[in-house]
């Protein structure tokens, strides 16, 4: 295990206890990876336990995110690898099933709007509450390559969201670090409950 890889498996075992420690993962859900400097990635093996995770439960895939050794990846592992593909400055990909955006991503088929909020000013490249973003919402699909494709379609001619939601299923967010993208994350689960709460006293 090089230095570089420790290091991220280390900081990905730290997430996981952060994330599962307010419900955002629960039983197996989720999947978290870090790119290493080569485009290998630092990822989560399928069915891990997000909030007990050890140094084994982090394995090392190449680019194609097809693992070195007879461990098995995250079954989504081919939606990291097309975040990485398109967006060039993403080093952390983290998805969680958290109660908020999975509620919301079936109330809401096709994008979330989020518009107004002072919270958005989290979200790198906005410096006023006065904007709205979209987050696209995809239909379920256990086909993840196909999936993937989808996504890959929707970036190539909408630009890259700040992140997007899977019906029933959570959401996908991304940063240049860890720091970022747990942000990210906050800001989401803030925000998604203060558009459900509005629906229910609309």
């Amino acid at each position: 295990m090089d230095q570089e890889f420790e290091q991220l498996a280390r900081q990905l075992v730290s997430v996981g206890s952060q994330l599962a420690a307010k419900g955002l993962v629960p039983a197996t859900s989720g999947n978290f990876s870090a790119r290493l400097a080569n485009g290998d990635m630092a990822i989560t093996t399928s069915g891990a336990d997000k909030g007990s995770m050890l140094l084994d439960n982090i394995m090392r895939t190449n680019t194609e995110g097809e693992s070195y050794d007879h461990r098995k990846p995250s079954a989504e592992t081919q939606l990291h690898v097309q975040i990485y593909r398109k967006i060039p400055d993403a080093r952390v990909v983290l998805h969680v099933h958290s109660l908020n955006g999975t509620v919301l991503s079936q109330l809401c088929p096709g994008h979330v709007v989020l518009k107004d909020y002072e919270l958005l000013k989290v979200f790198r490249g906005i410096d006023t509450h006065a904007t709205q973003i979209d987050i696209p919402v995809f239909d379920n699909d256990q086909n993840i390559p196909r999936l993937a494709q989808k996504v890959d379609d929707y970036m190539q001619a909408q630009g890259s969201p700040v992140a997007y939601m899977i019906a029933g299923h959570g959401y996908y967010t991304w940063g240049q670090n860890f720091k970022e993208t747990l942000l990210n994350i906050e800001a989401l689960e803030f925000l998604c409950s203060c558009e459900l709460l509005k629906r229910r006293i609309m």
